[in-house]
């Protein structure tokens, strides 16, 4: 750090800048969470110098053995802390480890059964926009009239079409999943099951959401959005590692090895499975739990008192760290909230709706998140604050067309203001900036260090 701060300071200018940013701005995007400075640290550590194609004790490349029993402590921390018996910390996101599933379990051209992307889906479910709705077909269940997993829907094309995998998870959906549910459609039609916990993953990991891993033939997940991890993905699998793939003969914990290298990926990340060590870790201990248990509490906080506000909340609530709103109600379109939002220091981003007219990048709700909010350690109590300044904001903002907008900068500063002295009365667990070394040391980890990710 003292390195850089000296050699490029016009770097590290940068990176102080996005420190303080983040200890300065309200975020409140569903899929991100903030790493823990010993999972940064880890994850800038010399392994990244490493290159090993392979697994540990079959590499393709000499020097490898500390990054042998570095991978070896991140899988057996990944199947403690999911209770799996078989985990892949290879993936470079879970987007790569869908990739990998699919590629080894559906033929090309082959059925997929997964979540419309308009009704909360991921684009690795199936979409158009994706190389999953290009290579495989790609059909679509979506949600009921309240706005939940039309089961009944998901069950009759899976007996109309026969999928080879049915994917069960969202990036957009704020009620718990019956994974039990969609294991039955999937056993009446011979289907593997897939359950994408990418975004609820934190809440799997403590216990305050139902796990799939004794469910489905596989999970995928995402170890930044709610983990508090490094950039990547991960595969795990319960009692069913040892089932046979479509071959009929190979099990499915070997099915995953080949189909994320040589399949999909070449080299892995040392440094960022490192990361992904110490991140499991954390996950572990009581203080993650109870962050974990905050996460939700303050999502049904901040989704009743924007309901409060009059703002229609989809589903009419929530059961995980996500609120949905639709804010076409309030005269703006998500993009011009967002941008509002953000001019004042709040962050939260543009989502589609069910019955949506707009296009992606313009969107009619808004999808907000609490994981970073619990991280701060604010309560329940806060989340009114936190949702009249969003209100003020989208009340204080005039739409001059879809993605255009006026608001008053004197609104603006005082929004700023009071979001300012909010996080600074609930600071995050940041490293220091690079300015100061000499006098400032890092700041502990925080007991309630939870993580990061669409």
């Amino acid at each position: 750090m003292a390195a850089l701060e000296r050699e490029d300071p016009e770097l590290a200018a940068l990176l102080d800048d996005e420190v303080r940013h983040q200890d300065t701005t309200l975020a409140m995007i569903a899929s991100a969470s903030i790493a823990d400075p010993s999972v940064l640290a880890a994850g800038g550590a010399a392994l990244s110098n490493v290159t090993a194609e392979g697994y540990p004790g079959a590499r393709y490349h000499p020097g490898a053995a500390r990054f042998d029993a570095v991978e070896r402590l991140a899988i057996q921390r990944a199947k403690e802390l999911f209770g799996a018996e078989y985990a892949n910390v290879q993936p470079h996101s879970c987007s790569s480890a869908n990739l990998a599933v699919l590629a080894a379990l559906v033929p090309p051209g082959g059925t997929i059964l997964g979540l419309h992307l308009d009704a909360g889906g991921h684009l690795t479910h199936g979409s158009p926009a994706s190389v999953t709705g290009r290579h495989y077909r790609a059909v679509h269940y979506g949600i009921d009239a309240a706005g939940r997993i039309d089961y009944e829907q998901a069950e009759e094309l899976a007996r109309t079409h026969r999928p080879a995998l049915i994917i069960a998870g969202a990036s957009a959906y704020p009620r718990t999943i019956d994974f039990a549910r969609f294991r039955a459609i999937a056993d009446e039609v011979g289907a593997y099951l897939l359950a994408d916990i990418s975004h609820i993953a934190g809440l799997v990991a403590a216990g305050v959401h139902p796990s799939p891993v004794d469910i489905a033939h596989l999970t995928t997940l995402s170890t930044y959005k709610q983990l508090g991890g490094p950039r990547g993905g991960l595969i795990l699998s319960g009692g069913e590692y040892r089932t046979p793939g479509p071959d009929g003969r190979t099990p499915l914990h070997r099915l995953m090895q080949r189909a994320v290298f040589p399949q999909s990926q070449g080299t892995p990340s040392p440094a960022v499975i490192a990361a992904k060590a110490r991140a499991f870790a954390l996950a572990g201990q009581d203080g993650f739990r109870a962050t974990a248990a905050l996460i939700v509490a303050d999502a049904s906080a901040l989704a009743a008192e924007l309901s409060v506000l009059g703002y229609r909340i989809l589903t009419g609530g929530t059961d995980n760290h996500m609120v949905l709103v639709d804010i076409a109600d309030r005269g703006l379109t998500g993009v011009i909230a967002e941008r509002a939002l953000e001019e004042c220091g709040i962050l939260a981003n543009r989502n589609r709706i069910p019955g949506d007219t707009k296009s992606p990048l313009v969107t009619s709700g808004l999808r907000l998140g609490v994981n970073i909010l619990a991280q701060r350690g604010m309560g329940p109590d806060r989340m009114a604050h936190c949702a009249r300044l969003l209100h003020t904001v989208v009340r204080g903002t005039v739409p001059l067309s879809d993605t255009e907008y006026r608001i008053d900068p004197r609104l603006v500063a005082q929004i700023r203001a009071d979001v300012e002295g909010l996080c600074a009365r609930h600071p995050l667990p940041l490293p220091t900036p690079f300015s100061g070394l000499d006098t400032l040391t890092a700041p502990t980890a925080t007991a309630l260090s939870i993580g990061a990710g669409q």
